[in-house]
């Protein structure tokens, strides 16, 4: 019986330390070199959860002389503790400013563990990214994460931007340039910025663009001018998505580009026929066979189609 009860705390140990290690190797993530002094955190493609410990986003770096640039430092206190431990491999310069996309918490939750480094660090976001956050956006993507990692982000504290920018603007940050673009009222959200790194022509869209991920649009967004974004954007070198594979046009641009272009087309055929987009569903859904495998892509289709056809109908209004 004593042999028993040894053998058994012995399997109980080797479990826990192996789930422990898988635990730990879920959540091991690297900045990956796009091009000279511009480097990318690529998250993992599924929701939020328990492994991953929220994060699902696209981290940027900009290593300038004067000090470090971050965009979107993720969805948790952890992944933003993550990012800084990364970033401390590549350089031991201070974070100097901090980019927020938009309103959704996955990108910028992660400011709290910046600002906890780097108390001096300056947090930019769009007008409407911070008046949204702080009058509801924070406390529902504190409880959307904390539901998603069953409470291991509850340390997670809501850090709100306070340096509002507009289109435009031009920010130096670090000794190096930085554009801030945000050509429509309402593309993803009500609340983008997209932030072009002028030294490299790098462009931070944000969730106005995914790669091998169909990105959800909330109730203040515009499908047909988040297509139009791409036309805007389409002189750049680089491109970094809110989430999926970052690099050149073709790569890291097209591919989100030609979906909403064909939802654009399959929904403007439903509007003229006067079919509703349920009718066509099956027809696109084969026109888009490139995108069967992208995140999301089932669940969110559908939806979109019909958004689509809404913003065609409003316009003769």
């Amino acid at each position: 019986m004593k042999m028993i009860k040894i053998l058994i705390y012995i399997l109980l140990f080797m479990s826990n330390n192996l789930y422990a290690k898988a635990e730990k190797s879920s959540f091991a993530y690297s900045f990956d070199k796009l091009t000279k002094n511009v480097y990318i955190m690529h998250g993992p493609a599924e929701e939020p959860n328990v492994k991953n410990k929220g994060f699902m986003n696209n981290p940027g770096l900009i290593v300038a002389k004067n000090g470090l640039i971050v965009i979107d430092p993720g969805g948790t206190y952890q992944t933003g503790k993550m990012v800084i431990k990364e970033i401390k491999k590549i350089s031991n310069k201070k974070i100097v400013a901090v980019f927020n996309t938009h309103v959704h918490g996955d990108h910028w939750l992660g400011n709290g563990a910046i600002k906890e480094a780097f108390p001096n660090v300056k947090i930019y976001g769009h007008t409407l990214m911070i008046t949204r956050a702080k009058e509801s956006e924070a406390k529902l993507w504190l409880k959307v994460m904390s539901d998603a990692t069953k409470g291991l982000s509850n340390d997670t504290k809501a850090v709100i931007p306070k340096n509002p920018v507009k289109h435009l603007d031009v920010i130096m940050a670090g000794g190096d340039k930085f554009i801030i673009h945000s050509p429509f009222a309402n593309t993803h959200t009500n609340t983008d910025i997209m932030i072009e790194h002028k030294k490299t022509k790098t462009i931070f869209m944000g969730d106005n663009n995914f790669v091998s991920r169909v990105g959800r649009f909330d109730n203040t967004a515009n499908m047909i001018n988040n297509l139009k974004v791409f036309e805007y954007v389409k002189n750049m070198k680089y491109f970094v998505p809110g989430h999926g594979q970052s690099g050149d046009f073709k790569s890291s641009a097209k591919p989100f580009r030609d979906y909403l272009q064909i939802i654009y087309e399959e929904a403007k055929i439903a509007y003229d026929e006067d079919l509703e987009a349920f009718e066509i569903k099956k027809k696109v859904i084969k026109r888009l066979h490139n995108y069967h495998t992208w995140q999301g892509f089932e669940e969110q289709v559908g939806k979109q189609l019909g958004i689509m056809k809404l913003e065609l109908e409003a316009l003769d209004f």
